[in-house]
């Protein structure tokens, strides 16, 4: 005996049918999508891997077509003779190629160590002013030369922070460097730095450049990113400080940010936290002044 229609059996049969099939596009669909996904990001890594190969060779093979020109013309001595004064020149020309080589590779070992997440950090409490006066000291030397003023307002009484000093110095070696490179004769680089709430850090480097557009700015937060191509790019470095600065303040649970308009200048902004573990976001809502309790003002 029939404990129901057979109307309901039939409906029941249907509906079951029905969320099979559903499910079966559901699962085609989904599939679809992630192979889509997939194929996009195999392309992006195929780009991204053609880009770094004809970046790595450019970067490599410029200081040395350098090092083996100049090179070869001071051995073949015994067929022209080169005025000492022009061996003094092609000597400093090798010499800035191979520092400039051995650059790059230290570099991409950071880069590399970074993302594949390696990188360690021996942490104790710093001061970022002390910090400061070591770069400070072989950086004032190279912008005086260049006919470029470093003004320095770092205020004593900054709070410590927690960190790696060898990485932080590097961080700051970075930025100052691009700094005074992308500043023209008779410019200047500015220093300054703020208590945040909970004892962290603002540290402002701005410099009185030829400053980025918004796409700019992009390209050279990339690695290898180059904005000015007119110049000859391997006396200005591979374009991995900035990005190689970023990813160790990030390591350090801080943030990095640049600021730039063009044909004004450029600022870069590091947060630091302190050992009271004082969280990105409102180490950033103080700096922007957005709805902090205590807020600082961002030097002009």
């Amino acid at each position: 005996m029939l404990n129901r229609p057979l109307g309901s059996q039939k409906s029941n049969s249907l509906m079951n049918e029905y969320a099979s099939l559903l499910g079966d596009a559901v699962l085609r669909h989904r599939t679809r999508s992630a192979e889509h996904t997939a194929r996009i990001e195999a392309e992006l890594a195929s780009k991204v891997k053609s880009e770094f190969i004809s970046n790595m060779s450019h970067e490599l093979r410029t200081p040395l077509n350098t090092v083996i020109g100049f090179s070869k013309i001071l051995a073949e001595q015994n067929r022209r003779e080169v005025d000492k004064s022009e061996v003094l020149e092609y000597a400093n020309l090798i010499h800035d190629a191979a520092v400039h080589l051995l650059t790059v590779i230290n570099d991409i070992l950071h880069i590399s160590s970074i993302q594949s997440g390696s990188h360690t950090l021996h942490t104790r409490e710093l001061s970022i002013k002390t910090i400061f006066a070591q770069q400070l000291t072989a950086f004032k030397a190279e912008a005086k030369k260049a006919d470029i003023e470093i003004v320095d307002r770092l205020p004593d009484d900054l709070p410590p922070v927690r960190g790696d000093e060898s990485k932080l110095a590097q961080i700051f070696s970075n930025i100052l460097s691009n700094a005074i490179n992308f500043t023209p004769i008779g410019g200047s680089v500015n220093i300054e730095a703020a208590r945040l709430p909970g004892d962290a850090v603002a540290v402002f480097i701005r410099d009185t450049g030829g400053g980025m557009t918004a796409d700019e700015l992009k390209i050279a937060q990339q690695p290898f990113g180059q904005v000015d191509g007119s110049r000859t790019r391997w006396r200005e470095g591979a374009g991995l400080g900035l990005p190689i600065a970023k990813s160790l303040v990030e390591l350090h649970g801080g943030e990095l940010e640049v600021r730039s308009q063009k044909n004004v200048g450029t600022e870069v902004v590091i947060l630091l936290p302190s050992r009271h573990h004082v969280t990105v976001t409102q180490m950033r809502d103080t700096v922007h002044g957005n709805g902090a309790k205590e807020t600082v003002e961002t030097p002009k």
